[in-house]
């Protein structure tokens, strides 16, 4: 599965749209971390416990996203894109989408 964030892909011919695919995770903040997260923005410096949420996040739904594209017949994603959303404070929404196309 080709998966781009451009609308075309070099030296392939997209000749079937298939439509919009997603993928998506709720992730909820963990006590522990927000504990050292407190205390890292007293000191500064990266958030290395939320940097790797959010990286497992990302991961999750591109995984999902592809694996909806597959079902759907796809070979290839093109004009991905990542969107976040907060809910109820302590969770987020981490959203990848994009269309399923055919190339050849």
């Amino acid at each position: 599965m080709l998966v781009v964030n451009t609308e075309n892909i070099p030296g392939r011919e997209i000749y079937q749209v298939i439509g919009i695919v997603r993928g998506s995770t709720v992730r909820a903040k963990n006590i522990f971390r927000d504990i050292g997260a407190g205390l890292k923005n007293i000191i500064g410096g990266e958030l290395k416990d939320y940097t790797r949420l959010m990286d497992e996040a990302r991961e999750e739904t591109l995984r999902r996203l592809v694996k909806e594209a597959e079902k759907l017949g796809a070979n290839a994603i093109v004009n991905v894109r990542f969107s976040t959303a907060s809910l109820m404070g302590a969770a987020s929404e981490i959203m990848a989408y994009g269309t399923a196309v055919k190339v050849r």
